[in-house]
């Protein structure tokens, strides 16, 4: 049973930064399975955020997150990452951690908010 913990989110003022963080455990995990990272503001949908496979490559990225967040993991602590830059009001709203991608095993999500 995959299980992932996820932490980082909270309170930043436009133009800060927050470090979200996933990590999964329950059994071994490839190279080439998938992690995602989603966001739900309120009223809206679920939406794709950036993904990598789990070695570090192959990252991809939303249009409007592109230059600002990177995603990447941490061999030492088995951990993968959201590092979010230049935060705007928009960007409110939980993340959630998907690993393997698009299974259906999901983080409990974090709130970030983005005052302006």
């Amino acid at each position: 049973q995959v299980q992932l913990v996820e932490s980082g989110g909270g309170l930043v003022q436009a133009g800060g930064s927050l470090r979200l963080s996933c990590t999964p455990s329950g059994r071994t995990f490839y190279y080439f399975e998938k992690m995602g990272w989603f966001r739900q503001a309120p009223g809206k949908e679920r939406e794709f955020v950036a993904s990598m496979r789990w070695n570090g490559g192959g990252t991809a990225y939303a249009e409007s997150v592109k230059g600002r967040f990177t995603i990447s993991r941490d061999d030492t602590n088995n951990t993968g990452y959201l590092q979010m830059n230049s935060l705007k009001p928009e960007d409110t709203a939980v993340y959630y951690c998907n690993f393997p991608y698009e299974s259906n095993y999901w983080g409990q999500g974090t709130q970030v908010t983005v005052s302006s």
